[in-house]
């Protein structure tokens, strides 16, 4: 979302252009040709909350990188024997096909069994999650095992809805979710000591050979991941109501799943746009003028809204969704309220789904948000009477819970979430695009209800609320210190009118750092994070009494913020 002071570009929401296309044989030339400087930050190794990422013409993502993190997962997975078979998937980014045939290089000469797609094509993030929890003992009586030997992780290769230009790398470790810091530290610190001196020395098969080599398996993601779908969404019910679905992949790693779907549980399911091309010539410009997947953006997902709402004549679908490129993510269009609001449409989910739709689940499963989700599915889950876990912003903080299904359901406010299986026990310990997009219509199907219709329902019972995301200004030094601060720190007693009523610097529902801050009242919240990647810090707010409050409310924040960090 922009920021208070950047300005939409004139061209949001429109279709592409040829001037917006990025040139594919440059960007995996200089994948090949360009060598990181191991002393530029920018282009070192950096693991975020989802892997590695950046472009090759920034040499930011390059051959170099993907040999040296390879190499290092391949040590990580050694030194926590973790020695079972590692499955790979990647998306439709013009970076994934040759950072997936450099990490097999590596990884067949380091003897480990790859498992690779059995059609040599693009893999959801959640269909990788699927299978290292199947092969660790997901569906068992025993269950999922995290350790031990014979253990499955995975690599996903994808920067998510990142503009075509992007690259990245995910590591899932055996509990099939991404990894944490534990993890990815150690990797990130040996993959750039390689950069500095070793990276070209790094054992490698050449591809041709090592696609051949009795190490790489081929895996049936697809059919493994649909034949599974009817363990965690009621597709009779959405098949016997005839819910017509309108799935647009978004040129992404389901666009040869959602028509598979489709035939196999009978649904009147249309995939509204199947093109592949890495270039996304068919998506229309991000805020920003920038082409980004990203199926929670009302200006990247502006032709599908569109084609929902042309005309005077009734809707083409009763439920139309998007994917983002590795299908992590969902959006959800209806007639009746175009677009949703990801966090609407959590609030939504949860009501459902621990309102009586899931009885095979525990009555103590909890309900996980991050901290910065809006607080209507606080509300939700005090008036079901469940707990409510909230956490830092990361999917990772969710997988203890789902893996052992204390947590029902996790979610974050950018339109990520997974589930359990109708049965109580684990799905998917990454996010899942798919499924979230299905239970629209699962939901439509036994309700009679569109989901927009039960928020609309939830905002009548439990109060209207104004959220948005801005980013404020702040140095290196500043966002160090901004991560670093403790409650006591904070010396403001109100925020926009009302008494402040915590100040958290550690989740609620873990006890773990949030990198940053969170300030409460009866009515609002703010929480501000400093970003990663730019020198500003997140600020994130929510009012439960109008716009004009919301704009109060991130006023007074960094005036909160800025008094903290002077303090």
């Amino acid at each position: 979302m922009a920021g208070l002071d950047v300005p939409m570009h004139p061209r949001a929401g429109t279709p592409a252009l040829p001037e917006d296309l990025i040139d594919v044989d440059a960007l995996v030339g200089a994948y090949h040709d360009r060598v990181p400087d191991p002393s530029d930050p920018d282009q070192q190794v950096v693991f975020g909350t989802s892997g590695h990422r950046g472009s090759s013409l920034r040499t930011a993502f390059n051959e170099a990188h993907i040999v040296a993190i390879t190499q290092a997962i391949v040590e990580y997975r050694r030194s926590q024997g973790t020695d079972g078979p590692l499955f790979i998937g990647r998306d439709t980014h013009g970076l994934s096909e040759p950072a997936q045939r450099t990490a097999i290089e590596v990884l067949v000469a380091n003897d480990v069994e790859v498992h690779v797609d059995a059609r040599d094509s693009f893999t959801p993030t959640p269909a990788v999650s699927l299978a290292i929890l199947r092969h660790n003992g997901a569906g068992t009586a025993a269950g999922v095992r995290t350790q031990g030997p014979g253990l499955a992780d995975g690599i996903v290769v994808t920067p998510s809805h990142n503009p075509p230009a992007d690259g990245g790398f995910k590591y899932n470790p055996p509990h099939g979710g991404p990894a944490g810091g534990e993890a990815t530290g150690p990797i990130a610190a040996r993959a750039n000591e390689l950069l500095a001196g070793g990276w070209r020395s790094v054992p490698r098969v050449p591809y041709e050979r090592a696609i051949t080599s009795p190490l790489v398996k081929r895996h049936d993601y697809l059919t493994a991941y649909v034949d599974d779908l009817a363990n965690v969404i009621d597709l009779d019910a959405i098949r016997a109501a005839g819910v017509r679905i309108g799935a647009d992949p978004l040129g992404g790693a389901m666009a040869e799943y959602w028509g598979v779907i489709g035939e196999r549980y009978g649904l009147d399911l249309t995939v509204v746009n199947p093109a592949v091309d890495p270039r996304w010539p068919f998506m229309t410009l991000d805020w920003d003028g920038k082409i980004r997947m990203d199926c929670s953006s009302p200006h990247a997902m502006a032709s599908l809204v569109a084609r929902m709402t042309a005309g005077d004549g009734p809707a083409p679908y009763d439920i139309a969704t998007g994917n983002d490129a590795d299908s992590d993510r969902h959006g959800i269009v209806t007639p009746d309220g175009g677009l949703m609001n990801p966090n609407h449409y959590l609030a939504v989910m949860i009501s459902y789904l621990y309102g009586g739709a899931r009885p095979g689940w525990s009555p103590d499963a909890a309900i996980g948000k991050t901290l910065v989700s809006s607080s209507l599915v606080d509300r939700v889950g005090a008036r079901l009477g469940r707990r409510v876990v909230e956490v830092p912003v990361g999917f990772k903080w969710f997988v203890p819970g789902l893996i052992d299904g204390s947590v029902g359901f996790g979610g974050e406010e950018s339109a990520g979430a997974s589930f359990l299986r109708t049965d109580g026990t684990v799905w998917t310990t990454d996010k899942d695009g798919p499924i979230a997009c299905l239970l629209a219509s699962e939901i439509l199907a036994t309700t009679g209800k569109s989901p927009s219709e039960h928020h609309r329902a939830l905002v009548a019972e439990l109060g209207e609320s104004w959220y948005a995301r801005i980013d404020a200004a702040a140095s290196r030094d500043e966002k160090a210190k901004l991560a670093a601060l403790s409650p006591e720190q904070v010396t403001a007693t109100s925020l926009a009118g009302g008494a402040i009523t915590a100040r958290l610097t550690e989740a609620p529902g873990n006890g773990a750092s949030i990198g940053g801050l969170k300030v409460v009242t009866d009515d609002a919240w703010f929480a501000a994070r400093p970003s990663g990647t730019e020198d500003v810090y997140k600020i994130y707010a929510e009012s439960f009494v109008s716009a004009e409050h919301l704009a109060q409310v991130q006023a007074e924040a960094k005036d909160v913020v800025s008094a903290a960090l002077a303090g």
